[in-house]
């Protein structure tokens, strides 16, 4: 039985390389500096990066981007990635990975970013003309993107327990608060396209502008609110503000988005593997989300 987490590394890419695509095999293979959790990243020459899925539930994402990057490249105002083949399970490696076309840049949190707030209002624009989208037969929420576009009910009961594990140590009290307000605000609109993952991480940067989004993993159909938590996440103060303004959405959407990412912040907080920086950029985060209910609800 294959192992379920297997060691992905540059000798794997390349053995997958060599007996899948042997026009490449000449190719060298090395590893990206950040390259990822989900997903591992590896730049195969100079043009293209190879992606292989870290676990099982991440290998559903694979046909997915090779359906979907395609259509919906062409109907987008920045770049994203180009898939060039799908490699198959082999060299003991148990699921579907991906050649994509190399895209120039920095992540968000490495790059030197010249206008924040115009930063925001650029990554607005890319998810409103996502949203716009024609969604005909998208995928919607399910296992494939951990249910993100779908209820937060999905998450009621982690978020509760996060909260009671968390007594004490925040404010439990205005975090539920803001959780039911989020349960409260149910999407009421026809499903729209959404990234699911908007983290510095999967943001590039080129001349101090975001010039590309990548890792459409989470991607599906639904409710855009799982799109917003990047507003707590990274940006702050002004460029905050500049992305409410740009992003174009109702009060209820915005307080499902402050839903998602409270969850997120709570679970990250309240778990074991958390390791310190980790928990404490996850308490800032919670404290600008009670904030941000305290200011706008």
């Amino acid at each position: 039985m294959p192992d379920p987490k297997p060691t992905i590394d540059t000798d794997l890419v390349r053995r997958l390389v060599n007996a899948q695509f042997p026009q490449w095999r000449h190719l060298p293979v090395r590893p990206v500096a950040f390259g990822g959790w989900d997903n591992r990243t590896f730049r195969l020459g100079n043009d293209m990066t190879v992606r292989l899925p870290s676990a099982a539930p991440y290998a559903l994402q694979v046909e997915k981007e090779h359906r979907w990057l395609p259509r919906l490249a062409p109907l987008l105002p920045l770049p994203i990635p180009v898939p060039l083949a799908m490699g198959e399970p082999g060299e003991d490696y148990p699921w579907q990975w991906s050649v994509y076309r190399w895209i120039d840049g920095e992540t968000a949190k490495t790059a030197e970013i010249a206008d924040r707030p115009q930063f925001a209002v650029d990554l607005a624009k890319f998810l409103i003309a996502l949203r716009r989208i024609d969604p005909a037969g998208g995928p919607p929420a399910g296992q494939h993107n951990f249910f993100r576009g779908g209820s937060l009910s999905v998450y009621d009961n982690q978020t509760r327990e996060a909260l009671q594990a968390l007594e004490g140590q925040i404010d439990t009290q205005a975090a539920t608060a803001v959780w039911d307000a989020a349960l409260a605000a149910t999407w009421q609109g026809s499903p729209v396209w959404f990234h699911g993952d908007v983290a510095w991480g999967n943001l590039l940067v080129q001349n101090g502008r975001l010039s590309a989004v990548i890792d459409f993993g989470t991607s599906g159909i639904g409710d855009p609110s799982c799109d917003l938590a990047i507003a707590w996440t990274f940006f702050q103060g002004e460029s905050r503000e500049a992305f409410r303004a740009a992003i174009d959405v109702d009060e209820a959407t915005w307080a499902r988005g402050r839903g998602w990412t409270l969850w997120k912040a709570l679970i990250t907080v309240a778990g074991h593997d958390a390791n310190q920086a980790e928990a404490e950029r996850s308490r800032r985060v919670i404290d600008d989300v009670l904030a941000d209910h305290r200011k706008f609800a």
